[in-house]
């Protein structure tokens, strides 16, 4: 490689497109790919468990320092083991990709979507009320029921129960309380016929009568936040 007259700023060889610069760079790109690995499902692209757990405690934790909301959605596709045992577990598992890429595209760019495991999954709103976070699974739950993905040649209908709480910041409430408390809501969901959405009505009673400008655009998937 020739030497020039303009080296790159900060090149310890001195040169142009400086090769330790570009192998930093690729170094910087390959240790952001392992991170996003650990962090995510592999089937569905969600986040794993793992990173679930530790972005709620951030979440809660950004609740008691701001006060403003944070909610969450507990949810469970209807009769899963049926779809594996009639048709396949490859097909399973393109219903679960199908059913996640639907989702994400109903879904704000801060939500924060999780596999919990199996055919559960859990989607954390930060900044974001009961109100919005009822409409926001309602939307999930609509969109899914509307729709009849024809996978591998068989057209299923997939639909799914969901559990929504919201935790104000209010209570000394830690992790493991507020998904007990949420996944009370989706098995009782499950339990009144699936394919519904259940929140506690006595946190609702003081839920806002009408919607404001800022809570519209999130409902429509804008990023905005809670004021």
């Amino acid at each position: 490689m020739a030497y020039t007259s303009e080296p790159a700023k900060g090149c310890p060889l001195n040169v142009q497109d400086c090769p330790v610069d570009r192998e930093l760079r690729r170094l910087r790109e390959e240790i952001d790919r392992l991170q996003e690995l650990v962090r995510t499902d592999a089937l569905t692209g969600y986040y794993n468990l793992r990173y679930f757990r530790e972005a709620l405690a951030v979440e809660m934790e950004r609740t008691r320092r701001t006060g403003r909301s944070t909610s969450l959605i507990m949810i469970d596709l209807d009769r899963f083991k049926r779809i594996n045992d009639l048709y396949g577990h490859e097909v399973g598992n393109r219903a679960l990709r199908f059913t996640c890429t639907l989702w994400r595209e109903n879904l704000r760019k801060i939500d924060i979507a999780c596999r919990y495991g199996g055919e559960e999954f859990a989607v954390i709103l930060p900044g974001t009320r009961l109100a919005q976070a009822i409409s926001a699974a309602e939307r999930l739950r609509s969109s899914l029921e509307a729709r009849r993905p024809n996978l591998n040649g068989q057209r299923i209908r997939l639909t799914a129960s969901f559990g929504v709480d919201v935790y104000r910041g209010r209570t000394d409430l830690n992790v493991e309380d507020f998904l007990e408390r949420t996944d009370r809501l989706l098995l009782e969901a499950k339990a009144k016929g699936r394919n519904r959405v259940i929140y506690d009505p006595d946190r609702a009673k003081d839920m806002p009568t009408e919607v404001t400008g800022e809570e519209r655009r999130a409902l429509w998937g804008a990023e905005d936040m809670e004021e």
